[in-house]
């Protein structure tokens, strides 16, 4: 993040800079002096804030010019601003250079400042609201004392007709989908214009752009429409400046979970752009950057309360279908059942599917995670469950065999947790997978490395590669019960 940077003077002439809020500027007198300059005296507008500093040591300039101090090699001048310029070049700092004993300059030289406030925002201490400028924007830890921004992948689907999650394309069909994403505020103060050759602009990395997509209004007045403006092919958006005190709202999405080689970490910058010359970039005279974490996928737990019940029908399951349904109005939870035109005759759906949930301050809803078992229940999770508010992911292997370890069945997870002195908070996820070293079953690696990659449900890989289906859920299970701890 850039804070400080370096304006060069020329005697007999005018410097136009942009000055951003916050950020210090400096400059060297002795470079800049006529031949034969012994002294120089310095005059400034009220709003600039002027340091000497010779040797290391810093001594403030009063306005009125009347104070001289010998040219050095070791003088420099430090430059702040506390507020922004009314005008364009409306703020100066005038440099005269004397003879030694000269009572009339030689020369001079003229800086001609702009200060202008940039800041982009997020919600970085995680209440609900975007503040402004909060120090800790640009990093992320983890906790309840953490800091740092949090993105949701918008895995669901807000708009009924569309086939896949909403994240699979660079449109906003409703509001309903903008409440998935995370704002983002740009806030900038200055005066109607800029100098010449001065832009901002918004962008991303490369290595990000599959992984974030930023939407912004436009036509606001008109009916409103969201243009997609950051993400997949487009690294970087020239926003446009309009002088005054103004917030500029955008919306954030995740478009990947975190996994293998993707930590879950993004961040949006926004720079000053300076032209400095023809046939060279333009160059960044300020940057502020905000980090988003992507929300990891969280396994729920079966010690919960439940919600709904999915069972599937067959043709012989009559009775337990009554049994299931008897229990379940005992529980006032929701029964839904997987007719037989969808399930076409597989009735594993434990083995299909696992649910999760994925969670911002500004909202969370439920994750099916697709199991690549893909038997006759495969088109299940999309077709049902994926909607407003229910999202979906699938992670399927590309040369693996698939086995019965990647049936969800062998997927389970513990109640909160402590391991040598590490709490989970939201429990371990256990696998089932064969003895080290035997060659034996294992869940495939797409699916193992996937939910490493969240981190807050560490996975455990136990011994179960001896039963003939494998699955964890055969030997092990939670159940509440009273009192404080879970067997």
């Amino acid at each position: 993040m850039l804070r400080e940077r370096t304006v060069r003077l020329q005697y007999g002439s005018r410097v136009e800079a942009v000055y951003v809020l916050g950020t210090q500027l400096w400059t060297d007198v002795y470079s800049a002096a006529p031949a034969g300059a012994q002294t120089f005296g310095l005059k400034h507008s009220e709003r600039v804030r002027v340091e000497v500093v010779r040797d290391g040591q810093a001594e403030e300039v009063a306005t009125n010019g009347k104070q001289r101090w010998p040219l050095s090699p070791s003088t420099t001048l430090r430059l702040t601003m506390s507020q922004a310029s009314p005008e364009a070049s409306s703020d100066k700092v005038t440099v005269s250079y004397y003879e030694e004993e000269g009572i009339t300059p030689v020369d001079q030289a003229g800086l001609f400042l702009t200060a202008i406030e940039i800041s982009l925002d997020v919600d970085a201490d995680r209440d609900g609201v975007v503040e402004k400028n909060n120090p800790r924007k640009a990093s992320w830890t983890w906790g309840p004392e953490g800091q740092g921004a949090i993105l949701l992948v918008n895995c669901d689907r807000d708009t009924p007709w569309l086939p896949q999650e909403d994240c699979s394309d660079e449109k906003v069909y409703s509001k309903e989908d903008l409440k998935d994403m995370s704002q983002m505020i740009l806030r900038t103060k200055g005066p109607e214009h800029l100098p010449a050759g001065y832009e901002i602009v918004l962008y991303i990395s490369m290595s990000d752009s599959d992984k974030v997509g930023v939407f912004c209004v436009e036509n606001p007045f008109f009916g409103q429409r969201y243009v997609h403006i950051l993400g997949r092919r487009k690294l970087y958006h020239v926003v446009k400046y309009s002088g005054g005190s103004e917030e500029l709202l955008f919306f954030v999405e995740g478009l990947r979970f975190p996994d293998e080689g993707f930590a879950g970490l993004v961040s949006i910058h926004v720079s000053l752009l300076e032209y400095m010359a023809e046939e060279i970039p333009l160059t960044p005279v300020f940057t502020d950057t905000v980090t988003f974490r992507i929300a990891p996928w969280i396994m729920t737990p079966n010690i919960l309360p439940p919600v709904s019940v999915f069972v599937c029908c067959m043709k012989d399951n009559y009775l337990f279908l009554k049994e299931v349904k008897n229990l379940v109005e005992k529980t006032n939870c929701e029964l839904k059942v997987c007719f037989q035109y969808m399930n076409r005759g597989d009735r594993w759906i434990q083995d299909e599917i696992e649910f999760g949930y994925i969670e911002a301050p500004h909202k969370g809803f439920p994750v099916v995670l697709d199991s690549p078992r893909d038997g006759n229940l495969k088109d299940f999770p999309v077709k049902q469950l994926l909607g407003p508010d229910f999202g979906y992911v699938t992670r399927e292997p590309l040369f693996e065999t698939v086995t019965s370890l990647d049936s969800f069945g062998n997927l389970e997870v513990s109640p909160p947790v402590t391991v040598d002195g590490k709490t989970y908070p939201l429990g371990r996820i256990l696998i089932g997978s064969s003895f080290p070293l035997s060659g034996g079953r294992r869940m495939t690696r797409v699916v193992r490395d996937f939910l490493q990659a969240q981190q807050v449900q560490v996975p455990v890989e136990l011994y179960s590669d001896w039963l003939t289906v494998g699955h964890v859920d055969e030997f092990v299970t939670f159940v509440p019960i009273p009192g404080t701890k879970v067997s």
